[in-house]
């Protein structure tokens, strides 16, 4: 068993609960981490024995292009899409971040993170 990651996918899209964040969009960035047993690929030294993280990175350009209003819910989508390709992955992490989130003050970006 063991983990594979990318960490730090940058994005710009046009998520969000208002309508002015909709027309404008924001930078986004997904961390996501699978933890799954790929002792046959550490053996076999054959892609298609493991996680392709090429794969992780289409599915989750893919659904970054859906408009959504939740960090919750893109990340949900994230989740629910790797599964699909990958169903037997033991868990997945996924930490989807938007910059400057309009609270009405400083913040650098707000994180939410599902594990599913």
């Amino acid at each position: 068993m063991g983990t594979i990651a990318l960490e730090g996918l940058e994005f710009f899209a046009y998520h969000g609960v208002y309508a002015e964040e909709q027309k404008i969009g924001n930078r986004y960035q997904i961390d996501i981490q699978v933890t799954t047993d790929f002792s046959e690929a550490a053996d076999t030294d054959k892609l298609k024995d493991t996680v392709n993280y090429g794969d992780l990175y289409e599915i989750i350009a893919d659904v970054m292009k859906i408009k959504s209003k939740l960090l919750e819910h893109i990340a949900q989508l994230i989740i629910s899409n790797v599964r699909e390709r990958y169903p037997n992955i033991e868990k997945i992490e996924v930490g989807v971040s938007k910059f400057n989130p309009p609270i009405g003050g400083v913040c650098t970006r707000a994180k939410v993170t599902l594990i599913g």
